[in-house]
């Protein structure tokens, strides 16, 4: 069961969130707070990933989206897991975000698969060594 915090802090693009004693989320974890529609927009959700544990049940997070508007109080929901965006053949070529939103004006990305941004690299021995044309898709 996820648990649910309150922002305590925010200071530019990072955020403090108190949570329950026994909950506090792991490193990296993607927290998300939901925004108020204001001025007729439509509700929105901002993501924020833990950078650091700071003690007395508090987490120091860094936002990967403009903070304007958050109020103290707020509350935050730990999602369990870190950010993860869509890999593979599907995203060669596309213009995406961090949160692997698609920022170009084509379909939605198509794919299953999945990774976390914050993952350990391939083992040297699985890395190609001789010179190759790398295909980014820029």
């Amino acid at each position: 069961m996820n648990s649910i915090g309150k922002l305590v802090q925010v200071v530019g693009p990072v955020v403090d969130v108190e949570f329950p004693s026994g909950r506090l989320p792991a490193i990296y974890n993607a927290l998300k707070i939901k925004l108020d529609g204001q001025n007729g927009s439509k509700e929105q959700t901002l993501t924020v990933e833990v950078a650091s544990h700071l003690g007395d049940n508090t987490v120091r997070a860094i936002s990967m989206g403009p903070t304007d508007g958050l109020r103290r109080g707020t509350p935050v929901e730990d999602t369990g897991a870190p950010i993860t965006v869509p890999v593979g053949k599907a995203v060669l070529g596309r213009l995406m975000n961090v949160l692997g939103e698609t920022k170009d004006p084509l379909p939605p990305i198509k794919t299953t698969e999945t990774l976390p941004i914050h993952r350990q690299p391939p083992a040297l021995v699985d890395q190609e060594t001789k010179p190759h044309i790398f295909e980014t898709g820029i």
